[in-house]
């Protein structure tokens, strides 16, 4: 019996992914564990490995298609002693005729539904029914195409109406070719209203301008237009998330960090040597944003009213303090976890801040490595922002946004006198953490930054 493999759900809110690689051929024999493939979720890369032994007998979906929804069928293994051919072929029916039986629901349900038509209405009405199972796009009654996700990308690309294309592929399915088909035709060109709601349906709530109101602002030819990735698609759609949904309140103070620069060039001084490929290497590096890290996570321990997390139901109170880190990498940004960075040494946390950093950059993360954790800090100061505030990551109830040091002038005995000062700013999840309860946390960090020897204890 051929065995189907579908697009997996890689993270709890995965709902497509990108196949980005095939690692086998049809053809080739692969056992459980083995890597088939590489699949792109909207913050990493991922391999894909197989959970049952076979020839793969066919791939659906082709390397490099974009928007794979989750179980969506990509590929078919024929099983031992299984003709591969036969796997192919059979593989592909049974989901078609999943397709097929979902189409002719809401049509059976409408029919039920719908008053008595006059009969010199039904025979206009039968002709469409039968060229759709025929091949033109094989449309449910739900305005549903059977079609192939390359196909589909390249008619949004081209603006043509799949709805319009007619099918060749097996069971009416549109494929690419039935698309370039109707391109070169020069036929089948969505209309511009398309986009406008049915008779009935109820209209969107106003979201700001639309697409079609902010490119006529703008001279025809002055402009290019860029498609979102699923990452940048899935900041915008958390960033509005929590916006919306969490009544931020932010608070500022300056740190003095004068005695944390010395104490970090004093344990960087102090690194044992490791010999490695490329000769001898300190065991650690740290760096300003790693003791900030161990500074966030000790405030977030020494204040546990605010290492929490709101539901509707209960207050989540952490016993650990997992601090995610904000990484810019090309299109966007991820936050990679230190797992209970309260109890990590300084070291650990920066040899572990590297990996995480450096895989972040090349989209190796596995979802656990960046999904969770209990606060988070956003440093721009390497660009030299002074300070700023940063939006919260749900769950979290806050994160931290720092700026640069610089040397200020500061007051200290009636006298001034100069001192590196950085300045950092509390973003907080008003219904988890209040404003007393927020200004301690903030102290408390402070703390730990101007008495740095206190992260060593």
């Amino acid at each position: 019996m051929p065995i189907n493999i579908t697009m997996p759900a890689l993270s709890p809110t995965m709902e497509e992914g990108n196949l980005a690689k095939w690692l086998v051929k049809e053809g080739d024999k692969v056992s459980p564990g083995d890597v088939i493939a590489e699949i792109e979720t909207d913050k990493a890369t991922m391999e894909v490995e197989s959970v049952d032994e076979g020839v793969v007998a066919k791939l659906l979906v082709p390397a490099g298609t974009e928007g794979v929804k989750v179980n969506a069928l990509i590929a078919i293994l024929a099983g031992e002693g299984e003709d591969v051919a036969a796997a192919a072929k059979g593989g592909d029916a049974a989901p078609a005729k999943a397709e097929a039986a979902k189409a002719e629901a809401p049509a059976a349900a409408a029919a039920l539904a719908a008053p008595a038509a006059a009969p010199v209405a039904a025979a206009p009405a039968a002709a469409p029914a039968a060229a759709a199972t025929n091949g033109s796009a094989a449309s449910a009654a739900d305005g549903r195409t059977f079609a192939s996700p390359l196909a589909r990308r390249i008619a949004k690309d081209a603006n043509v109406d799949i709805l319009a294309v007619a099918g060749t592929g097996p069971h009416g399915r549109v494929v690419k070719a039935d698309v370039e088909a109707a391109i070169a035709g020069g036929g089948a060109k969505a209309a511009p209203a398309a986009k406008a709601p049915t008779a009935g349906a109820a209209a969107p709530a106003p979201k700001g301008m639309s697409d079609d109101q902010v490119l006529k602002l703008f001279e025809e030819g002055s402009y290019e237009l860029i498609p979102h990735d699923n990452m940048r698609k899935t900041i915008a759609r958390r960033l509005v998330e929590a916006k919306s949904t969490i009544p931020h309140f932010y608070l500022t103070l300056d740190c003095e960090i004068d005695a944390l620069l010395a104490l970090r060039a004093q344990l960087n001084a102090a690194a044992p040597v490791r010999k490695t490929e490329k000769g001898d290497v300190p065991a650690y590096k740290l760096s300003v944003n790693d003791m900030i890290i161990k500074a966030m996570a000790l405030a977030l321990t020494a204040v546990p009213d605010a290492n929490v997390s709101w539901t509707d139901q209960a207050m989540v109170k952490h016993k650990h303090a997992d601090v995610g880190v904000a990484v810019s990498i090309p299109g966007g940004l991820i936050t990679p976890i230190i797992r209970q960075a309260d109890i990590k040494t300084l070291s650990v946390i920066s040899n572990e801040m590297k990996d995480l950093a450096g895989r972040a950059r090349n989209r190796k993360l596995k979802p656990e490595e960046y999904q969770g954790g209990t606060s988070a800090v956003s440093n721009l100061g390497m660009f030299g922002i002074k300070d700023f505030s940063a939006v919260i990551n749900p769950p979290h109830a806050t994160i931290l946004a720092v700026g640069a040091g610089e040397e200020r002038a500061v007051v200290k005995g009636g006298e001034i006198k100069i001192a590196n000062v950085m300045s950092v700013t509390l973003s907080t999840d008003h219904r988890a953490v209040d404003g007393a309860l927020g200004a301690e946390l903030l102290s408390a960090f402070r703390r730990f930054i101007e008495n740095p020897m206190g992260m060593l204890v």
